[in-house]
């Protein structure tokens, strides 16, 4: 997004605004059932900050706090329709009694008949980047016939189901960890090797390119290497569209992401932070794959290191520890727990700890994210924003930022960049929090 004094005009949310959604495990299923529940008024939007959350405009004294749903033209939930793609064939409603994530007579039986209607397409999917995935629902081909399926299949989702606009989410299991390569340096050598159908082309940077490819706005749910290698930033700012990413930020690093920020504010510091879950969902049993489990522990371990800054406070958190551990444990399910243990030190050196065990529900945490997340990325697009959504950092344990700068994990300082730029998208003033105003000149 570029600086402008001046916002842009944003085209109405008017008609059906697609949904394509990469994996239709636990999250997905979860979310399809929370925002049906929500069409049909039978449940609250808890954790949806483009539902429930507010926004306060112009000074304190002048008492306006819309919510943000009523402030800037977002789609309504009516009008949104569902697609997906899981290399698994289970329907909707199948996939949500399996994932065992919602109460059945509660939440799945009373909207079946919608759960039912949707049922993934086969997926571009090679087991070797999930090895613990096992599905007959695949697309057969070469990756540039494997791209070209799946712009046929955003084409044909489209007209189908008469939508006016698109959004993607990547809500798959994560992929095993590679590193930036030649072959993602830029569009050309990209292009060039999805041509020759070399290996270090991830079945997500598929999804990518085919999104970016049909003007598709994507968000990267995931901590795969998949929007944030330069040619696809490349390709989404050559086709004016938006992306955002990566891993969402539910459990233990938003806790994280808290925390870290009190420390810094106050100057406290941190001789180690040991963090371990343990959880039995399908992403769970990704995890359990060393391969797969590097992906989630390098997009883990940055959060720390960008908040405290240990390079400018080397006595505080120069010599910091920082552990983090998965455990795959089946009876857990859903309920991930998250165990923290901190240890700090104040005033004369004086160690201290913290201790924190969170125990969550994944899915119900990262469901309302993926909502505001296909609200906002059509907002962006409707707005003319292009390339990468940094205001968007809010919902995401790495988030996607320009090669410029570091990126930005306090929680509270992305919840600012996120309501200014709200703000500005609508011509209002930025709030700073200076607040001189409401004082005498001395």
């Amino acid at each position: 997004m570029k600086d402008s004094a001046q916002p842009p005009n944003i085209a109405p949310a008017t008609g059906k605004l697609g949904v394509l959604i990469v994996g239709l495990g636990a999250v997905t299923s979860t979310f399809l059932a929370g925002v049906e529940h929500l069409r049909r008024g039978a449940a609250e939007p808890v954790g949806s900050l483009t539902q429930r959350g507010t926004i306060r405009l112009g000074k304190r004294t002048e008492d306006r706090v819309p919510l943000i749903k009523d402030f800037v033209p977002l789609a309504d939930l009516d009008d949104l329709v569902f697609g997906a793609w899981d290399p698994i064939a289970d329907n909707a409603y199948e996939a949500a009694l399996r994932c065992g994530v919602l109460d059945r007579h509660e939440h799945i039986e009373p909207i079946a008949d919608f759960l039912k209607s949707i049922t993934p397409m086969p997926a571009a999917f090679e087991q070797r980047w999930a090895s613990r995935i096992r599905g007959e629902n695949l697309k057969e081909g070469s990756p540039a016939e494997l791209v070209e399926q799946l712009r046929a299949d955003i084409r044909d989702f489209k007209e189908r189901n008469g939508c006016d606009r698109l959004v993607m989410i990547w809500a798959a299991s994560t992929e095993i960890f590679i590193e930036l390569a030649p072959q993602h340096e830029s569009l050309e050598k990209f292009e060039a090797a999805l041509r020759d159908g070399e290996e270090m082309i991830a079945p997500s940077m598929l999804y990518a390119y085919a999104a970016l490819m049909e003007g598709v706005p994507m968000a990267n749910g995931a901590p795969n290497l998949t929007l944030d290698i330069p040619a696809i930033v490349e390709l989404a700012e050559s086709r004016g569209v938006p992306i955002c990413g990566k891993d969402f930020k539910t459990g233990q690093t938003m806790i994280k992401t808290t925390l870290a920020p009190m420390l810094k504010a106050r100057v406290l510091g941190l001789d180690g932070w040991y963090s371990t879950n343990i959880l039995g969902n399908r992403d769970g049993e990704v995890l359990d794959d060393p391969a797969n489990f590097k992906t989630k522990e390098e997009s883990k371990l940055g959060v720390l290191e960008h908040i405290l800054e240990p390079d400018r406070y080397p006595d505080l958190y120069g010599e910091m520890y920082h552990k983090v551990r998965i455990n795959y444990y089946p009876p857990r399910g859903d309920s991930k727990e998250g165990w923290d243990n901190l240890d700090i030190f104040g005033w004369l050196g004086y160690p201290m700890q913290i201790k924190v065990d969170f125990l969550c529900r994944d899915s119900i945490l990262a469901a309302p994210l993926v909502l505001d997340l296909v609200l906002f990325s059509d907002l962006a697009q409707r707005a003319g924003l292009v390339g990468v959504q940094e205001w968007l950092s809010f919902y995401f344990k790495d988030p996607q930022h320009a090669a410029t700068v570091y990126p930005e994990n306090d929680l509270f300082i992305q919840q600012t960049k996120l309501k200014n730029t709200l703000r500005w998208l609508m011509g209002e003033e930025q709030i700073t929090h200076l607040g001189r105003e409401y004082y005498p000149d001395e």
